[in-house]
């Protein structure tokens, strides 16, 4: 599933694209979309179709479309501080979007069938934190994986705010999804070949939404043991922060305010910020659009009708900059992750500073 946008030649041209065609409509979105380069989840060898609006699998890892995982993000309605449980978490790289906007005080469970997919999305988390200068910019909801069918969850586990499947699930199981659920919490899952958007309006009330077509391989049926008996699934408990841990957040929240402030005193004194490297304006495409009409699929191109009157104009208005552009102007400087400076800064002993940057390699 997937091919509804341009191919990128970045994460950022992607997530370009992605708003060109109302995939991402909403700004926090787009910063978590942002925050975390696709092609850090792929595997090496794969990495040329990384910003390629399609699904990717290699073994038991799965990364479903960008558009799809745009359109999910959408639905879900994220807000700090809330939980999460995604069904069929595979590499990560959804759950850790979710969890830069969850925030410190949110949950972040996933579930995943296979072993080694849950090895694979641990060492990805751990490349993020200790590698992404993304992670210094937002407050993170670290996401914990175990291993389990998503179907045979424990009974007595706590309801969540959000919940996401990512497989496709059969009608008889609609009723135990919705059992994950809180009130006035919202569930996406595909069903009957639906993106398929539910909010729990009461106790026994639901709201129903059907937002794309889409194709999803189903959910793995239970196996259960010889005795009968299945293997419960017993997810994650919401523990309480540790008064160390809160402190780390209050002083790492209270050093950002600082720069903040910092730097609004410095543009109020008149100081100019220094130049932003400037991305190449996006030229209009023409979209591949995927058309379902009754289980058969059809792809075509739909053109924008200003495409042939104003191509030559924008070319026309292109050019110049190119010819005024030095070749040694098209590499940006390296962004400062001032937190990381200030904190490494503090008269502050080593292994304090270490902490309070998470044990960072960057």
């Amino acid at each position: 599933m997937g091919g509804a946008v341009s191919a990128g030649e970045d994460n950022d041209e992607l997530i370009d694209n992605l708003k060109e065609a109302q995939y991402i409509r909403t700004e926090l979105v787009e910063q978590a979309f942002r925050a975390i380069d696709r092609a850090d989840y792929y595997l090496e060898e794969f990495k040329d179709n990384a910003y390629k609006d399609l699904a990717w699998k290699h073994g038991n890892i799965h990364l479903s479309a960008p558009c799809i995982y745009s359109e999910v993000m959408e639905a879900l309605d994220l807000q700090p501080g809330l939980s999460f449980l995604n069904l069929g978490s595979g590499t990560g790289y959804l759950s850790s979007m979710v969890g830069l906007i969850l925030g410190p005080f949110g949950v972040n469970h996933g579930v995943e069938l296979h072993s080694d997919v849950i090895e694979y999305a641990k060492q990805k988390l751990d490349f993020f934190i200790k590698t992404s200068d993304s992670f210094d910019r937002f407050e993170f909801c670290e996401p914990s994986f175990v291993i389990g069918n998503c179907l045979e969850i424990s009974p007595d586990c706590t309801q969540y705010d959000r919940v996401y499947c990512g497989a496709g699930v059969q009608k008889e199981h609609e009723d135990y999804m919705k059992s994950l659920l809180k009130v006035g919490g919202i569930l996406v899952m595909p069903l009957e070949e639906k993106l398929t958007k539910i909010t729990r309006t009461g106790p026994s009330a639901w709201e129903t939404k059907k937002i794309i077509a889409v194709s999803f391989a189903p959910l793995i049926q239970p196996n259960h043991t010889d005795s009968g008996k299945s293997r419960l699934v017993h997810l994650p408990p919401v523990a309480v922060r540790s008064l160390q841990d809160l402190a780390r957040i209050a002083i790492r929240g209270t050093i950002k305010r600082i720069i903040h402030q910092e730097a609004m005193g410095r543009a109020g004194n008149g100081l100019k910020s220094p130049p932003r490297f400037k991305r190449r304006r996006l030229r209009r495409r023409r979209m591949e659009t995927i058309v379902f009409l009754d289980k058969e699929v059809f792809a075509s191109r739909i053109s924008n009708p200003s495409d042939d009157n104003n191509n030559s104009e924008d070319m026309e208005d292109e050019r110049p900059e190119e010819e005024e552009t030095k070749p040694s102007e098209l590499k940006p400087d390296p962004p400062v992750n001032f937190l990381r400076e200030k904190v490494l800064s503090l008269p502050l002993p080593d292994p304090l500073k270490y902490y309070l940057l998470y044990y960072r390699e960057k």
